[in-house]
């Protein structure tokens, strides 16, 4: 049994093949070809601590066309918000359902229902790690791109969860990751000493520093995420403040190479880390990255309860 709490558990080649079976399964439904089988009587739980568009409708539509049952369950609605411990959670559910899919705010909670539940966990999203964006970020760039090899991305912003598993997934695959953040900003230091080292076997530059346009130059991918995350509202006009220099618009843009393409995991809030002419114009493929969070963690689930 398999978990994903973080991209660091999974090898190169198990990444590169969910990838590969995110790619087929895209490809099955747009041709009409149905797989509601491969997770037939199947249960999924979706514990959600933090709100969400994108994951919650994701894994619910990835289970119904898998021919699984998803159940959603906030953590006002279960004893897990009144007080019940993580691990007798895990142990309860581990008798009703076949997965657990979480979105929180403490990574160690993830880390707590892998290690006392019987059946796969999922990492929807911690403050420290989200993984499951970071493969459909990899299957995007691998539709644009054609490969990793020689890539070059620049992350432009807060070093936040998403940033945290791009510098691990971008390793993993051996594509090079250039990471420019403000100071006090940086990423988690594990994550990058993870990333490193998963850099070294794969032959990618793992590179962090504090300038955007040296981060930029020459990148074939360009991404930034919001610089107020869900839990940060009190520190919105600090944060604006401090990271207006790395708003990714047409000056930063023109740094990297011609067909570069601009990336943003969402929401997004146009006129603060990216401006609206870049992430609606014609290099934005934020929401081709979107859609392919539904065929990534379709993956993920066959591959993990499958």
């Amino acid at each position: 049994m398999k978990h994903l709490v973080c991209l660091s558990d999974w090898s190169a080649e198990e990444v590169k093949e969910t990838l590969k079976m995110a790619e087929k399964l895209k490809y099955e439904r747009k041709n009409g070809i149905m797989h509601n089988h491969m997770l037939k009587g199947k249960t999924l739980g979706l514990i959600f601590s933090k709100s969400s568009t994108r994951t919650r409708v994701s894994f619910e539509v990835a289970m119904y066309q898998l021919g699984g049952y998803s159940m959603f369950l906030s953590a006002n609605d279960i004893q897990l918000g009144r007080g019940e411990t993580v691990s007798d959670t895990a142990r309860t559910l581990s008798r009703y359902i076949d997965g657990i899919m979480i979105r929180t705010y403490k990574q160690s909670d993830v880390e707590e229902l892998a290690a006392y539940g019987t059946i796969p966990i999922i990492n929807g999203l911690t403050d420290s790690q989200h993984p499951c964006q970071i493969l459909a970020d990899l299957q995007t760039v691998k539709e644009y791109k054609g490969k990793f090899s020689g890539l070059k991305l620049a992350y432009v912003g807060d070093g936040n969860n998403v940033a945290n598993s791009l510098l691990i997934g971008c390793a993993k695959v051996g594509m090079d990751i250039w990471v420019a953040t403000p100071e006090g900003y940086e990423c988690d230091e594990k994550s990058v000493e993870i990333a490193k080292k998963a850099a070294l076997e794969s032959g990618s530059v793992v590179n962090t520093g504090y300038d955007p346009f040296e981060a930029v130059k020459d990148a074939d991918v360009v991404y930034t995420d919001t610089w107020v995350s869900m839990g940060m509202e009190s520190e919105k006009e600090k944060r604006v403040k401090t990271f207006m220099p790395y708003q990714v618009n047409n000056e930063l843009m023109s740094k990297a190479k011609p067909d570069a393409i601009f990336m943003h995991c969402l929401p997004a809030y146009r006129g603060y880390e990216v401006t609206a002419d870049v992430i609606d114009g014609p290099q934005s493929v934020v929401f081709d990255e979107a859609e392919n969070r539904l065929h990534a963690q379709k993956a993920v689930l066959v591959k993990l309860m499958g």
